[in-house]
């Protein structure tokens, strides 16, 4: 069967980097340096906001960026092994050729972002907060990198948005299409959306921390459900299901769990406080303690969010 492209399509993109010098730099790459560097700023803003050091971001992120990148790409390699390229003894490193999973990405990166803030004597949970809607600015940025791989796309469609796959770029079985469901594009408008309701009820409701963080969790897993029905790309499946969509159905139910269950329990201010300053010279001196000119955000870091719409 021969599936002729819709008269309205996404295109295809012709290129997926670029060379400087004897480099090529790719998209894909180039998008993930993008959108971690939006996250550091993101999160420096917030931080500093509920009356934090934001010099503690970037000790956190200097351990949680890399370790982030070695647990996605774990992930990948072992619940999709068959799409690890190329086909040589250093595939399974090879990250610039796509093949990244959020879930072990968010486990391995949030393990060691909370043994840095914990170390620094600040609240884990208040930075958790913070970093949640930066996190999804982060992967939506990163799914931009799918578009130019020609990867993570859906079901064949002929949607006026849906995108056209290049043949070589095509799952056995489905050569014959032309143009499918851009499921990454779908994910990139779900975390901004996402992200910018987080940031909302920061500012309008009292969420205790990491309550943020356990919505972002809910949230995030609760798309992939809906968009692991709709991807074709090779997964390993049980029962009929794609492997991702029971780690989301998990994650969404965990996620929830652990917000009800973090909103109901009592009050604990100082854990949930970010330490005090113990003056302006040994406000430097620590990246977890508030920087001097973040007196009188009180108000805000009651809210667990800060008052700008920066980070929108």
């Amino acid at each position: 069967m021969v599936s002729h492209a819709p008269l309205s399509f996404l295109p295809s993109p012709p290129v997926n980097g670029f060379n400087v010098g004897p480099l090529f730099v790719h998209f894909y790459g180039l998008m993930y340096v993008v959108g971690i560097a939006l996250a550091i700023y993101i999160t420096r803003r917030r931080w500093r906001a509920v009356g934090g050091n934001p010099a503690l971001v970037a000790d956190v992120a200097t351990w949680a960026v890399p370790a982030g990148i070695i647990g996605g790409r774990i992930y990948f390699d072992i619940t999709t092994p068959g799409d690890i390229t190329p086909h040589v003894w250093w595939g399974v490193f090879a990250v610039w050729t796509g093949g990244l999973g959020i879930w072990g990405g968010v486990a391995l990166g949030a393990a060691a972002g909370i043994w840095r803030v914990r170390r620094s004597g600040a609240s884990w949970a208040q930075f958790a907060n913070a970093v949640a809607p930066a996190l999804l600015v982060a992967q939506a940025v990163g799914r931009v990198g799918n578009y130019f791989n020609q990867e993570l796309f859906g079901k064949p469609s002929t949607l006026p948005w849906a995108l056209e796959i290049s043949r070589a770029h095509r799952p056995g079985g489905f050569t014959g299409f032309a143009t499918f469901q851009p499921t990454f594009l779908y994910e990139l408008i779900w975390d901004l959306a996402l992200a910018a309701a987080l940031v909302w009820l920061g500012h309008h409701r009292r969420i205790r921390p990491p309550g943020l963080f356990a919505l972002y969790v809910a949230g995030y897993s609760a798309f992939r459900i809906f968009e692991e029905t709709l991807r074709i790309d090779s997964s390993e499946h049980i029962l009929g299901l794609r492997l991702n969509f029971f780690v989301a159905l998990v994650g969404t139910i965990a996620g929830l769990a652990w917000f009800v269950i973090n909103q109901r329990r009592p009050d604990r201010p100082a854990a949930d406080s970010v330490p005090a300053a113990d003056g302006a010279d040994g406000a430097e001196a620590q990246p977890g303690r508030p920087a001097p000119e973040s007196e009188g955000t009180a108000d805000a870091a009651a809210d667990g969010v800060p008052t700008t719409t920066a980070d929108k």
